[in-house]
């Protein structure tokens, strides 16, 4: 290993910790004031029995959040542990990311001011958590959490209690999806270093190669999703229009920080399943498009 590599992966590491932890922080805040300061009564009121109206409902809520995807997977698991379905929870999860006005704003800029591909990139996204929200409504019970989390009446408790539970759940969340972030921020220094981006170009010529490299580009680049939009556009000139969505659909909802992030909360068979279920309706969506 060359001094200069370590360097440049020293580098990126860093970069991805700076861009990754206001997200983080902003995430952890909104689970901790979930945790206190949401009962289990409001959530039933939001969302819907019906499993499609529930996946449709959560779908459109996680566009409301501006979290990155380095943030979504302490929100959700903190909605899973008030109550809301696994299935809707999920809906949340793989639209939060990507449906919400900062990457919309951040996707017409990088794209010359274009809503096309805001359009595109939307449309796929909504249309991906809402097929896999449903699948997930028949192939998995609740309870896929690894740990369950510990439920907390906070009917009676006074306002400053509340708050301090509240800072008390952020400092614990925090330092628990802080170690998947550094661990999976390693791992994705360490490939962007050391696996060349020509060599992946280099394979994706055919018009499906072409989707699946650029997922892959995704998933090991791990850039936040306020931020893709920028680098998807520098390559335009060699990837089509398909290619270019898939590869800002794909990768905030799967990259290598979020799924260690993923592996350490829910169970393993959900995480395999939730991965095989992205790859293969993006690259449909994602033909369609080109």
């Amino acid at each position: 290993m060359s001094s200069q590599s370590f360097l440049q992966m020293n580098t990126v590491f860093i970069s991805i910790l700076v861009e990754a932890l206001p997200f983080i922080l902003l995430a952890v805040i909104i689970s901790g004031i979930i945790q206190m300061f949401v009962t289990e009564e409001m959530l039933a009121k939001i969302i819907p029995k019906n499993r499609f109206l529930s996946v449709l409902v959560t779908t459109l809520l996680g566009a409301l959040f501006p979290a990155c995807e380095c943030g979504i997977v302490p929100i959700t698991k903190r909605l899973i542990s008030k109550g809301v379905p696994l299935h809707a929870a999920t809906g949340f999860m793989l639209t939060g990311p990507v449906i919400n006005p900062v990457v919309v704003m951040s996707t017409f800029a990088a794209f010359g001011n274009s809503w096309r591909m805001v359009w595109y990139r939307c449309g796929l996204s909504f249309f991906v958590a809402l097929v896999i929200g449903l699948i997930l409504s028949f192939q998995f019970e609740d309870g896929q959490l690894k740990q369950e989390l510990s439920h907390h009446s906070s009917h009676k408790m006074s306002f400053r209690s509340k708050l301090e539970g509240m800072i008390r759940h952020t400092i614990d969340e925090f330092f628990s999806v802080g170690k998947f972030l550094v661990m999976g921020g390693l791992i994705a220094a360490a490939m962007q270093t050391y696996v060349k981006t020509s060599t992946l170009l280099s394979i994706g010529h055919g018009k499906y190669t072409a989707i699946l490299v650029m997922m892959g580009l995704a998933f090991i680049l791990s850039v936040c999703s306020s931020a893709d939009a920028f680098i998807a556009s520098s390559f335009r000139s060699t990837f089509g229009t398909g290619s270019i969505v898939a590869f800002l659909v794909f990768g905030p909802i799967f990259d290598i920080k979020n799924l260690l992030m993923m592996m350490g909360t829910f169970k393993k068979k959900l995480v395999f399943s939730l991965l095989i279920y992205t790859v293969v309706f993006t690259f449909i969506g994602a033909i369609f498009i080109s």
